[in-house]
């Protein structure tokens, strides 16, 4: 029976054990977290329209009750916005300020493999949510696309993390970025309900390349968040059954004439004149508030004074019984779109005898202005509205407000053809009518297609319609928009990249020779700090102290520089910090003390793996065998008790299953034996103590390695380069010659390289843009010619792109004093052991010129310098200037100096 009931309950423990682990292995599977994700956001962004959607109710309520007293309702008109933008400004700026603005520019750096801080965190969550309610309950003209982008990766990022605990596939750095760009799709989807456009547009905006594995993940989530939130509204009633989002209901019939298409070519065209220019003048308006002036400063002092005043101007111009009577002031954003798309001729209609089905058109019609009137102002004031109101300090997107733009625009030339064919056009004996409202739907999907420099608005808006009767006209429309707005502008999204100085991977132009004769050695830093293997804990301690990598390479020697792997700069700080830790300190003063001989040293369990499980295990038990052998080497230890090393022998010589009874056994024995330790050092030994630690060398096997970093040898090609820091969204890699670390490239780097490859600078471009080379062409630089490269001629080529911008070159003379003059630098150690090291002593402390004209700054042999095993006739060329900017380094750094990495 004993035997019975043990063998019963070890099937039962297995089958509760399976029975869990099927569960845990089910809920991380992806459909969970794609469900979870839709679900969420629907149920967010349902949340956010039902409260802005009363705010706007209670706003336009208070104005209409005082009607009559018109210097109250002015007062109410003007007050409620300014309350809610303040209320969101300040709440943001107090909560989080990585919630301020769009969020599509910060994803687009973050998906490109830059690591930007609190910009994915719940803090930022709270304050976008709140502060994009606040914001669209105002009134004012701002969008809830691109802060929804942003809500919507922050969700994701955030259920990763918790969906970790039942599947480690979402802590895969890769898999990161697809949850990020399976975000993004949701957040376009259920913004609007358009689960189709959502996804191509989020492919778009944020994507150089995009993984085709992520398109089911994207339109599942995109679909199951779009119908939860349309079901949603029908359950509140604001829907009888799930329709667009602003239907229309154009003719399906005869929707429209082929002598209408020049027309919507016209419209195309305008609208991309008109986008590029919204895209300069909101730029304009950002660089007036970033240049330091006496007015910038003091509303940089003072938050709320900047939003406040933009509200106040705005909601005056808009007040209906003023200035808002010629422009329908008194619609609301929402009521806009829908009015401009109604069925209506509004030429043929006077406002007197407007029938009572015009609805909230009738806003439109006034009694003594003409309709093209109250359009063209409409347009005008809405424009610059729109650009200004996009640029405060809260949350605040943009696609909306230039897609009511490009409504008015549309409809404006509508009403204008239905004038000049009254009766409608005559085709096949039959006289079909003009519908301005499909030119205004023609206008929203050209207008938003120049200011994001996107296709699949078209797509976003026959969902949003509910209709594709006009899909021929509307595409030949986006893409003539496209064509001349890529041409004169970049996005919106990569103009904000641009003013803020996000390292931002800029699009190589098409068609230049140039960048397949720059390679990596033309570009990269060659100044690198490092650690090798017989680095000690003083040089770690400089090395931490002087910069702000985020990841250090390891090298074997100083000597042959082969690379072995990078380490994380939080592990080395973690390492640094625990050995000089009093814990530490008063463990190894009670092990020397007499009597203490016996015990465990503090190495076997101190580097435990936070996970657990059987690595973290054999870690600890290895450590505990290396660490006497590291102590020999500065001084005799108590040898082990026989008991012990055969403890330790056994440990690591049985199966790892069983390893950890072991460990677990020799904590609990210490723990009962140990009595508590206590700090009786001085202060003069506690420091006599630290610098005999700092000069023993670091032990690699307490820490984590990365024995793979990305690296490129130094002959691959800009072009190449790009394509992979694009493809694999890298943010630096190693270059290497035969293994040797001889340079690293980061972003900064590759920016550079394309500003001296390309004649005009820096171009954030998509490829339709190509022509715009040919208008910007310069008589100072001649095309690149097409023969064979060499090195000397490549170097040549480099040069003369470093010159344009007035860079200076060095000659081989200034190079060979400059390398003379900085052996004596101060900080590094000028006294060579040998031949071999004084050779590469004097190859690495030259000083080289950076592009700019900034001398870079002399590097310690002891932390320094890959030249040290590579010839001395690389230290400096007469045509090659370094470039010294890297990404790796602080955004201040990066920004105000050219420190080398």
């Amino acid at each position: 029976l004993g035997n019975f009931a043990r063998r019963e309950a070890a099937r039962l423990l297995t089958e509760r054990q399976w029975r869990r682990q099927y569960i845990v292995t089910k809920m991380g599977e992806d459909w969970i977290f794609l469900v979870l994700l839709g679900l969420t956001m629907a149920l967010v962004s349902w949340s956010m329209d039902y409260a802005s959607a009363k705010s706007l109710q209670a706003y336009k309520w208070m104005h209409g009750e005082l009607k009559g007293n018109v210097p109250l309702q002015y007062l109410a008109w003007v007050t409620y916005p300014m309350i809610l933008v303040m209320f969101a400004s300040l709440f943001c700026h107090l909560v989080s300020p990585q919630a301020i603005g769009s969020g599509i520019p910060e994803l687009k750096t973050i998906l490109r493999g830059v690591v930007l801080k609190e910009y994915l965190t719940f803090k930022a969550f709270i304050a976008k949510v709140i502060g994009l309610t606040a914001g669209l309950g105002s009134g004012m003209p701002v969008g809830k696309e691109g802060p929804f982008v942003h809500i919507a990766s922050i969700c994701a990022a955030v259920l990763s993390r918790f969906m970790s605990i039942f599947s480690g596939v979402y802590e895969n750095p890769y898999g990161y970025t697809d949850i990020l760009t399976v975000g993004c799709a949701v957040g376009v989807g259920c913004c609007f309900g358009t689960p189709l456009g959502g996804v191509l547009f989020s492919i778009e905006v944020t994507s150089t390349y995009f993984a085709v594995r992520n398109y089911w993940r994207g339109y599942f989530a995109a679909t199951f968040s779009a119908f939860i939130f349309r079901v949603l509204s029908v359950w509140n009633k604001d829907a009888v059954t799930i329709t667009a989002l602003f239907k229309t209901n154009f003719r399906m019939d005869f929707p429209f004439d082929l002598q209408e298409l020049p027309a919507f070519a016209v419209i195309g065209i305008s609208c991309g004149f008109l986008g590029a220019f919204f895209v300069y003048l909101n730029r304009q308006v950002v660089l007036f508030m970033r240049r330091p002036t006496a007015l910038t400063r003091f509303l940089t002092k003072h938050r709320l004074i900047y939003p406040g005043a933009v509200t106040l101007i705005i909601a005056t111009f808009t007040f209906p019984p003023g200035f808002g009577q010629f422009m329908a002031g008194e619609l609301m954003p929402r009521e806009c779109i829908n009015s401009l798309f109604d069925n209506f001729t509004w030429t043929k209609i006077s406002a007197p005898s407007a029938p009572p089905s015009l609805g909230r058109s009738s806003a439109w019609l006034h009694p003594h202005v003409s309709v093209f009137v109250i359009l063209l102002l409409f347009f005008i004031m809405k424009f610059w509205m729109s650009a200004v109101s996009t640029t405060m300090p809260i949350p605040s997107g943009a696609f909306m407000p230039v897609f009511i733009l490009g409504a008015a625009f549309g409809r404006l030339v509508g009403e204008i053809m239905a004038t000049l064919f009254p009766n409608g056009i005559l085709f096949d004996g039959i006289v079909y009518p003009i519908l301005p409202g499909g030119y205004a739907v023609i206008g929203a999907a050209a207008m938003t297609g120049a200011v994001t420099h996107t296709v699949s608005t078209a797509v976003i808006c026959f969902e949003l319609t509910g209709q594709i009767s006009h899909i021929l006209p509307m595409m030949v429309a986006v893409i003539l928009a496209n064509m001349v707005a890529q041409g004169l502008q970049p996005s919106l999204y990569d103009s904000i990249i641009q003013v803020k100085k996000l390292p931002y991977l800029p699009e190589l132009a098409l068609g230049h020779i140039s960048k397949y004769n720059i390679f990596v050695e033309d570009i990269m830093v060659r100044k690198v700090k490092f650690l090798s293997s017989q680095s000690t804990f003083r040089e770690l301690n400089h090395l931490l102290e002087t910069t702000t990598l985020k990841t250090i390479p390891l090298v074997d020697s100083k000597e042959s520089m082969i690379l072995l792997g990078s380490i994380e700069r939080t592990e080395l700080q973690a390492l640094f910090d625990w050995w000089l830790s009093p814990e530490r300190r008063v463990f190894e003063r009670a092990q020397s003390s007499p009597g203490q001989g016996s015990k465990v040293s503090w190495e076997s369990f101190a580097f435990v793996d936070e996970e657990g499980g059987e690595e973290g295990v054999d870690k600890v038990l290895l450590c505990a065998q290396t660490a006497p052998v590291q102590e020999e080497c500065n001084g005799p230890i108590p040898s082990p008790k026989p008991e012990e090393g055969h403890l330790l022998i056994i440990c690591m010589t049985v199966q790892t299953d069983y390893s950890s009874i072991f460990y677990f056994t020799s904590i609990f024995l210490q723990e009962a034996t140990t009595p508590p330790l206590t700090d009786t050092m001085t202060p003069e030994e506690i420091k006599a103590w630290e610098e005999a630690e700092l000069d023993k060398p670091i032990n690699m096997e307490h820490t984590r390695i990365d024995p793979s970093p990305f690296q490129l040898v130094e002959r691959t090609s800009l072009h190449k380069t790009h394509t992979l820091f694009s493809l694999l969204g890298l943010s630096h890699a190693y270059v290497t010659s035969i293994g040797k670390l001889v340079g690293v490239v980061a972003l900064k780097e590759l920016q550079k390289a394309i500003e001296g490859s390309t004649r005009s600078g820096v171009r954030l471009r998509p490829p339709l843009a190509s022509f715009r080379d040919a208008s910007r062409k310069t008589k100072k630089h001649q095309p690149p010619s097409s023969t064979p490269s060499s090195p000397t001629r490549d170097r040549d080529l480099w040069g003369e792109g470093g010159k344009k911008d007035g860079e200076l070159v060095e000659s081989q003379e200034d190079a060979r004093e400059k390398a003379s003059s900085s052996r004596g630098a101060p900080g590094c150690d000028t006294t060579p052991s040998s031949p071999s090291s004084m050779k590469s002593t004097g190859g690495s402390s030259a000083t080289g010129e950076g592009a700019d004209g900034a001398t870079q700054e002399t590097a310690c042999p002891s932390t320094s310098s890959p030249t040290s095993g590579s010839p001395p006739g690389s230290i400096a060329s007469p045509t090659s200037p370094v470039l010294t900017l890297s990404s790796l380094q602080d955004e201040r750094e990066s920004e105000e100096s050219d420190e080398p990495i």
